[in-house]
């Protein structure tokens, strides 16, 4: 998917009554640190399963989470919007949004997305199920959440603020936008607001990222992955690539989707470590959160190692032992085979075919190697299309693909969006900042390494009070 959470600290865009000064390090570290007693607790709301049709009167349970630990009467209502993948209720333990909601009194609120988590409006995921899941569809489950909640918890007086990371960014923004009577500000960090359907500046951005660790590595990267595109034009090579990427089976290169797949797998190893980038997610607890661009840097900077060939095998090795998976599965028959799987127990299930719908439907991003600025090569953007066909079937050609993204821009504005009280917070080493807005008055824009500290965020907290 690599849809983002930012890599910086979240901030927060409040109405300047609601501004005092002073954050607390101690108290920061002591939320980020140390397991709270008041984690929320799962619950249940109703939802219509088409808010755009009045007769079909299909209703389904979406999963939330409350923390109350620092509400005041008359507070702020934080509204954290969950994306695509299961909701994280460590969000009510942790996140720098605890200490904005210590501060200024906020309850807390973690909804998670219709159609991923436990959220299932449908008996499956089969594509007549999901035309229901779109992104003005659950845009209007936030309208319906709010409007009910305001009234069983008697928050009609207080304001709501609509967070969100990456496409969820997106959707508090749009949020703010198509709602502008129920959600009185927004903080939309990483968020690509542009849909596109080639986005091969992502892998620019990548480019940029490992050039900003070391001029080299980028080089030694491209030099690798020269070497194995060579490699793969001649099938007496397969047995060899097999041993040295521990493949899960020998390699079988039939088409181009079989090595485009392939070799997407093995850049995946940077652009996910690029994109995931200390972005201070150590409290999800993932077991890559040590590996970043400084290690994968390094390894294929070490001539000890052997040629850039190998030390890219090393890198893959590494991600290998790190994720405790015995051996690289890059069959693009079992992808696909996994992905067809309709059924909620499905390994797919976990977002994967989720997002694979929207982003065939809704938002496009494929990340191809179209740019000469970077440097992988064998997953152009026909590779990509193609996977729309394979999955949900000729009706979602490249047609389709292309009309759907012109619809989502038409929707939301794209960099246009006019809604007011949003503030943008981006990272220059985030691929998706591309897709976003950093250069408007309510852009906060993080340049290169720079480092998001306590100081950083009351600056930012300051900035945005200042706004209104």
């Amino acid at each position: 998917m690599r849809i983002t959470r930012l890599v910086l600290s979240i901030v927060l865009l409040v109405s300047c009554e609601w501004c005092t000064s002073g954050f607390h390090n101690s108290r920061y570290l002591r939320i980020l640190r140390q397991k709270s007693r008041f984690k929320g607790s799962e619950q249940w709301f109703v939802q219509r399963l088409d808010h755009f049709n009045a007769a079909d009167g299909r209703v389904w349970k979406q999963r939330f989470y409350i923390n109350d630990t620092f509400y005041q009467p008359g507070g702020p209502v934080f509204l954290m919007i969950g994306g695509e993948g299961t909701a994280n209720p460590a969000w009510m333990d942790y996140g720098t949004w605890l200490t904005f909601a210590e501060k200024l009194g906020a309850l807390c609120i973690l909804i998670e997305h219709r159609f991923y988590g436990k959220s299932q409006p449908t008996m499956d995921l089969s594509v007549s199920n999901l035309q229901y899941l779109r992104s003005d569809q659950a845009l209007a489950d936030l309208a319906h959440f709010r409007t009910k909640m305001d009234v069983k918890l008697n928050l009609t007086q207080n304001k709501w603020i609509a967070f969100g990371g990456s496409y969820p960014g997106s959707l508090a923004a749009w949020f703010r936008l198509k709602y502008p009577h129920l959600v009185y500000a927004a903080v939309a960090s990483s968020a690509p607001v542009q849909a596109v359907v080639d986005f091969p500046e992502y892998l620019e951005v990548v480019n940029y990222s490992l050039e900003n660790f070391n001029t080299p590595c980028p080089l030694l990267v491209k030099d690798a992955s020269d070497t194995l595109i060579e490699l793969l034009a001649n099938a007496s090579t397969y047995k060899q690539i097999t041993r040295d990427f521990h493949l899960c089976d020998k390699l079988k290169i039939r088409s181009e989707m079989d090595s485009g797949y392939f070799l997407e797998t093995l850049a995946g190893n940077f652009m996910d470590v690029v994109q995931y980038n200390k972005d201070n997610r150590a409290f999800e607890d993932p077991k890559g959160v040590n590996i970043t661009v400084d290690v994968l840097c390094t390894i294929m900077e070490n001539s000890s190692l052997g040629i850039p060939y190998e030390r890219y095998a090393k890198v893959s090795h590494l991600l290998l032992k790190t994720y405790e998976e015995k051996c690289l599965d890059a069959s693009y028959s079992k992808f696909v085979s996994d992905m067809l799987n309709t059924s909620w127990a499905a390994p797919a299930a976990d977002g994967s075919r989720q997002w694979a719908y929207q982003s065939c439907t809704e938002f496009g991003y494929y990340q191809s190697t179209e740019s000469p600025l970077q440097p992988f090569s064998g997953f152009p953007l026909r590779y990509k299309l193609q996977q729309c066909v394979d999955l949900f079937g000729p009706a979602f050609n490249n047609s389709v693909v292309a009309d759907a993204v012109e619809h989502t821009n038409e929707n939301y504005g794209g960099t246009n969006i006019k809604g007011s009280r949003i503030v943008f917070p981006n990272g220059s080493m985030d691929p998706w900042h591309i897709l976003g807005i950093t250069k408007q008055q309510k852009a906060i824009y993080i340049q290169g390494n720079e480092t998001v500290d306590m100081k950083h965020v009351e600056l930012e907290f300051q900035l945005v009070c200042t706004m209104f």
